[in-house]
């Protein structure tokens, strides 16, 4: 069944944003634990800058700004680091990682803040799943490691939306669980169900084009 919320398909950050909260809510409902790490960091950050501006504006009203002039320097130029910090964690440190969580206790994420001795010990068990689109292409793609290993798939956007721009989760599901080893681990049938589906298709195929062949055959008999 299709999501109820319609978007326009031409849109592809609409396009984008709807495809990443499906893939969050999917990985949620087949036991995949979603950790919340990269998103409090952010909310820390924001929530300390907004802290300290606050007791600045309030020791500012009180005392005036001569006693207070320090405070207030000392408290912008922290201000200010948050901020170049809360960028920094943005662009650098989740580079488009949509989901961070654990299956069967192993870490599912990117440790990214950790040492790189940390990062290596626990390679084996990190999987880091981040999305991107290309400008005017409305292509998924999505850059999956796991295992020490780093793969890259896409699929068109209309895959898994009708022309009317409706979502529809089984497509979708299917291709994340047969193209990543431990989403199909925990989701089987899915994966199970979209090779049954390409194999269909494979033998369709062959047996179309042994038709035309046949075909071809007869023909040349005939004449």
């Amino acid at each position: 069944m299709g999501d109820e919320t319609r978007i326009s398909p031409y849109n592809l950050a609409d396009c984008k944003n709807t495809t990443d909260d499906a893939l969050q809510n999917y990985l949620n409902s087949i036991k995949i634990k979603q950790s919340h790490y990269y998103t409090d960091v952010k909310l820390a950050l924001g929530y300390t800058a907004v802290i300290i501006s606050a007791i600045t504006f309030a020791f500012d009203y009180k005392l005036g700004f001569e006693k207070t002039k320090y405070w207030t320097a000392a408290a912008v130029v922290v201000y200010f680091l948050l901020n170049g910090a809360f960028t920094y964690w943005i662009w650098a440190v989740e580079k488009g990682v949509v989901f961070l969580g654990s299956w069967k206790g192993k870490q599912v994420g990117s440790p990214g803040t950790l040492p790189l001795l940390v990062r290596k010990a626990y390679m084996l068990d990190q999987l880091v799943i981040s999305s991107k689109t290309d400008k005017s292409d409305p292509t998924y793609h999505l850059t999956a490691r796991f295992d020490a290993k780093e793969s890259q798939i896409a699929a068109p956007f209309m895959q898994w939306f009708t022309a009317d721009g409706y979502f529809v989760a089984k497509p979708f599901q299917q291709w994340l669980a047969s193209s990543i080893p431990v989403i199909g681990e925990a989701d089987p049938k899915n994966a199970a169900a979209d090779n049954a589906d390409s194999a269909a298709a494979s033998t369709d195929g062959l047996a179309t084009g042994s038709s035309k062949e046949s075909g071809k055959k007869a023909s040349r008999r005939k004449g």
